[in-house]
């Protein structure tokens, strides 16, 4: 089964709102008629990682509500869940049974063991990939008080799973049976570029080691009538690859950009990378994590790059670095500017409506984030509770807050820019780049006698969208 070519909201299951229930009713009273999917964040029983350390993808969290709440919106709109590919929880059933019954448990093969990869020297550690200030193993004690070595890349409470074990696979699968008959029409990928475990690499998007693992969770997706979107942060051509593998690529290239070219009125690299961006992706401005770096780079210049870290830092927190010697940029090791997309664009309504006009209007599904659609401010009171960076970008909202945000003249614009671009039938058709200036965007969509184009001047940050009416067929004009 396709997916729906239209806006898909991404949520956390809990902050529309205290719960699945309640986002259902902020889905129905505001979006029903501006979105065909949602990607709900992870609703699994976790421990750790907001979500991302699950104990079992076959559980809802209690505290966010029951399957019928996640079939209550699947039934009405295309499902995004993640497969947590690379880790599970060290409280799953499976690992709490490995730690009792030592390598003897039938759950022992599905985890790396470090000791049984060889000797690894300080230079193959330096050149890992990590995720945190030191090196990517827990030392665990069994039942029996002998103890071993586990790879975790995130969290000590996130254990990494083996592909060279059948059982991973058969886990894996498992999963992706029961989430697709719970109506999964995307599976997220999250974190799989860390499944291949090299000693003497990066151990990160290892060739082409990669590439087999995610086209088997593909064909077992495509089996089960879903399709796979798998998420990674780095150069631009890793989304290539996967859109020539039949999978749905991010487009992470488009918030860096779209920044870029609005705050320095020119267009040229953001016209470059639409000429020959992967038609089937699926685009961003914002998610959970913050503004990635890695994947513009080879698409803006070094120093345009720096440029724009420059002009956003004032209005974001601190950023988050790279830690891995090996994947040392010249741009100063950053990974992630940690800002809400409506403050790095200075909370100007304008050309915060242009980006999302030029995001709607790019090839792919567009996907909204929680915080975007409200136009939310950076959360500093959040960040500082909880000591993650990221935080100032998960707001948790009232339904009396959704209800005045929604109210706000930027998100009645965003809104009708939503319904715009989720049922105008030319969306379904091509898309066009049309000429324009180096301080100008023109996008065009056409399908048969439907036609729809968008002129963004970035001088005045100005969005204009001209169409054909469906019902007389005359030429209409609205701003953004």
């Amino acid at each position: 089964m396709s997916l729906r070519n239209a806006v898909q909201l991404i949520c956390y299951p809990n902050r529309l709102g205290d719960n699945l229930r309640d986002l259902n009713k902020v889905i129905e009273k505001h979006l029903h008629d501006a979105i065909g999917g949602v990607h709900i964040l992870p609703f699994y029983p976790s421990n750790a990682d907001g979500g991302f350390s699950p104990l079992s993808h076959e559980l809802v969290d209690p505290a966010f509500g029951t399957w019928d709440d996640i079939e209550r919106i699947s039934s009405k709109y295309d499902l995004c869940a993640d497969l947590t590919v690379n880790h599970i929880s060290d409280e799953s059933e499976e690992f709490k049974d490995f730690l009792v019954n030592g390598f003897e448990s039938e759950y022992a093969d599905l985890f790396v063991h470090v000791e049984k990869l060889g000797e690894i020297s300080p230079d193959d550690l330096a050149k890992i990939h990590i995720r945190k200030e030191k090196e990517p193993f827990r030392r665990v004690t069994f039942a029996d008080g002998t103890s071993a070595s586990v790879w975790c890349t995130f969290t000590e409470r996130q254990i990494d799973l083996n592909y060279q074990s059948e059982k991973t696979y058969q886990l894996m699968e498992r999963y992706i049976h029961f989430l697709a008959n719970k109506g999964v029409k995307l599976f997220r990928l999250d974190a799989f570029g860390y499944t291949t475990k090299k000693i003497g690499t990066s151990c990160f998007l290892v060739e082409p080691d990669v590439y087999r693992l995610l086209e088997w969770i593909n064909e077992v997706a495509q089996r089960h009538g879903a399709a796979c979107l798998p998420e990674v942060h780095d150069h631009t051509s890793y989304q290539y690859a996967i859109s020539r593998r039949n999978m749905h690529p991010y487009g992470f290239a488009l918030p860096p950009l779209l920044l870029y070219s609005l705050l320095d009125a020119n267009s040229v690299y953001l016209k470059n990378w639409l000429r020959m961006c992967p038609r089937n992706m699926v685009t961003v401005l914002d998610t959970h994590d913050g503004i990635c770096i890695p994947d513009v780079e080879g698409v803006l210049p070094d120093d345009k790059i720096k440029d724009l870290i420059d002009n956003i830092d004032a209005r974001s927190a601190d950023p988050i670095l790279r830690r891995s010697a090996a994947n040392v940029h010249s741009v100063g090791a950053i990974y992630q500017l940690t800002c809400t997309f409506y403050d790095a664009m200075m909370q100007n309504d304008d050309a915060y409506i242009a980006a999302r006009a030029i995001q709607f209007f790019a090839p792919g599904i567009p996907q909204v984030y929680y915080v975007g659609l409200l136009a939310g401010e950076n959360d500093r009171d959040l960040m500082d509770s909880t000591g993650e960076l990221r935080d100032i970008n998960r707001k948790f909202y009232t339904l009396d807050e959704i209800d005045a945000a929604m109210e706000k003249p930027v998100v009645q614009r965003l809104l009708r820019l939503m319904r715009f671009r989720s049922n105008y039938p030319a969306f379904q058709g091509r898309f066009e780049l049309n000429y324009s200036n180096d301080s100008s965007v023109a996008m065009a969509w056409r399908h048969g006698e439907h036609y729809c184009h968008l002129f963004v001047d970035l001088n005045f940050n100005t969005s204009t969208i001209t169409y054909i009416d469906e019902a007389d067929g005359s030429e209409q004009t609205f701003q953004g």
